[in-house]
């Protein structure tokens, strides 16, 4: 049986593409005429592409032309036959083509809407990324099946189960739960509360970190000082509009292309590394976004980074710098655990003491972190899993906490 995490669109060959959801699992039951094909994870992977799972089951049945069976209570959705999970994973790369990217931008980040007009029903696919609303086609036989069995429509900040969960979502399977990633909720969205936000956050920024007291070679020349303008200007606009997340959904996203320099530079002097590796985050317009914190712990990081979390302790106390940051960070590790290195997903304890040692992360952020299941940065099995892999550190805080209480 494979396991592992894969892109939506398996077309991309980019290990830092956002949208992802786990591969496709298949399990052959039964025998002669009752032999079944049973998909165990298929609402893991319903719920990566914001769909229901019976909505990709029976899109299976529908191109094989095989009967196919619901139990939703038990989570067990089945394809009669012996089917093989690579075609089962072909065919739910054309369900994803079909009925998940949007047509304009190719981005998963869609909702199905059924518009009636008289007696005639369309479907149509809402993208909440370019806000294109684009036809699927009707004569699949798929779509009767979902007028029959409309989405349902999940509220912001509500729990989501097994079938809303796929369609209510927004996007791929690095969107956030509202309530477990402890998201500001959406009257938090005002214009009022984003400038209070913006100002708060500059006035927290510490230009006096480890990094910044270093003495680091300043380019004063005409060219230097015009991209760094331009790289402020960039920063500065993204800033402006909001767009606080920027665009990683390709291989030319600047957080990609950070990520890709972060692994082809590499450097034993981990002083001269920090310093090229924000320089190149500022040429490109995202050494303050949350981010660049995420992708750097992806691309910078191997098997050793207890060891190397305070060999560039310096670049980390420079890129994070407010607690989004610290989420975005700890984020990274559920990444880089996640997707390169599960083997490792015993030393989250010695990890977080890594980073608490060097004063990165607050004592609030990790242990709200550390006590809610997120599918924000990976699906929620490895969340679970290194979340549990956290209780020991988690419980050593609440011990030192205790301890303090009784000093006083």
């Amino acid at each position: 049986m494979a396991s592992g995490i894969v892109n939506i669109r398996r077309d991309v060959d980019d290990k830092f593409y956002r949208y992802r959801m786990p591969v496709l699992t298949t399990k052959i039951e039964g025998k002669g005429n009752g032999i079944k094909t049973v998909i165990p994870n298929m609402s893991d992977v319903a719920r990566a592409l914001s769909r229901p799972p019976t909505y990709t089951t029976k899109f299976f049945g529908c191109e094989l032309g095989a009967q196919t069976t619901f139990d939703e209570k038990n989570d067990r959705y089945i394809v009669n036959g012996a089917h093989d999970a690579n075609r089962l994973r072909e065919l739910l790369d054309v369900f994803i083509e079909k009925f998940v990217l949007c047509k304009s931008c190719k981005n998963p980040e869609t909702e199905l809407v059924i518009l009636k007009s008289g007696r005639v029903e369309n479907i149509i696919r809402d993208c909440k990324a370019c806000g294109e609303r684009t036809d699927v086609d009707m004569r699949h036989k798929l779509t009767t099946f979902i007028v029959k069995n409309p989405p349902v429509k999940i509220k912001k900040g509500k729990n989501k189960n097994t079938g809303g969960d796929a369609a209510g979502g927004v996007g791929g399977a690095g969107n956030p739960d509202p309530v477990a990633d402890g998201a500001e909720s959406p009257k938090d969205e005002s214009d009022d509360y984003l400038t209070k936000k913006i100002k708060a956050e500059a006035a927290e920024l510490n230009t006096e970190t480890t990094l910044a007291k270093e003495d680091w070679p300043a380019d004063t020349s005409p060219e230097a000082v015009k991209q760094r303008v331009k790289a402020l200007e960039g920063s500065l606009a993204a800033t402006v509009l909001g767009d606080d997340d920027g665009s990683d959904d390709d291989a030319s996203s600047p957080y990609s292309v950070l990520g890709r320099w972060i692994e082809e530079n590499p450097d034993a002097d981990t002083k001269a590394r920090s310093i090229a590796i924000y320089k190149k985050a500022e040429e490109l317009g995202i050494e303050k976004k949350h981010k660049t914190v995420t992708i750097l712990v992806q691309a910078l990081f191997t098997e050793n980074i207890v060891t190397e979390i305070n060999s560039y302790a310096a670049l980390l106390t420079k890129l994070v710098t407010s607690e989004k940051h610290q989420k975005a960070l700890l984020g990274g590790v559920e990444r880089f655990l996640g997707f390169t290195h599960p083997d490792l997903i015993p030393t989250v304890p010695k990890i977080l003491m890594a980073f608490y040692q060097i004063d990165l992360i607050d004592e609030e952020v990790v242990t709200q972190w550390g006590t809610h299941v997120s599918k924000k940065y990976v699906d929620k099995d490895t969340s679970k899993k290194v979340r549990k892999a956290s209780e020991p550190f988690l419980k050593w805080l609440q011990e030192a906490d205790d301890d303090d209480d009784d000093d006083e």
